[in-house]
């Protein structure tokens, strides 16, 4: 069990992505981290007063073990699944995933001649200048193209309706101690939010 809010010492060099920038940078070993959030097969770091995305690749350099390989068949691809999966995408700033959160506007899955799914993901941000754009969007592709049968994946990041917080789940704004009388609001409304 990974306990948040601890702080370890790097193992090793390792790569990370800065928050919110999504710049790619090198952590060295023998640096002391804070694990603020490990969700969704990544873990969100603090160092030096900034923060840092650490995919699951690189949790040995953590000091933890990254997820154990999967020896079973795999399920029958459902429209369930892929949800399941999209569920498993974090904001590396925010501890809810990306479904709950609102950020999926479509989602389509259409079959593919002479087998196999496509699917079409249209999402956005909680801000349209956000830098983890790109690697929120990599990481729904990612996760998606490991479902049985899927052959093809295209993600388009849209801001047209823009997203607002009335967009989020009940409980994703239960999570993060909304008020759920207080409407859908602006984006602004809630600084967590940006």
């Amino acid at each position: 069990m990974i306990i948040t809010n601890q702080t370890v010492t790097l193992k090793r060099d390792c790569e990370g992505t800065a928050v919110p920038a999504g710049t790619r940078v090198t952590l060295p070993m023998g640096t002391a981290v804070r694990i603020t959030q490990a969700l969704g097969a990544s873990y969100t770091v603090s160092a030096a007063g900034a923060l840092f995305r650490i995919e699951d690749k690189d949790a040995d350099a953590l000091g933890l073990s990254g997820p154990a390989a999967e020896t079973h068949a795999p399920p029958t691809f459902s429209e369930r699944m892929v949800w399941d999966q999209l569920k498993t995408v974090y904001d590396p700033e925010i501890p809810v995933n990306i479904v709950d959160l609102g950020l999926i506007y479509s989602c389509e899955i259409s079959d593919l001649e002479p087998s196999g799914k496509k699917i079409d993901v249209q999402m956005s941000l909680t801000a349209p200048g956000c830098g983890m754009s790109d690697v929120l969007k990599a990481d729904v592709e990612s996760k998606l193209r490991r479902l049985p049968e899927v052959r093809e994946v295209r993600v388009q990041v849209v801001f047209d309706p823009p997203w607002n917080p009335g967009r989020m789940s009940e409980a994703a704004k239960l999570q993060l101690g909304f008020d759920l009388d207080y409407g859908a609001g602006s984006p602004g409304m809630f600084p967590i939010l940006r």
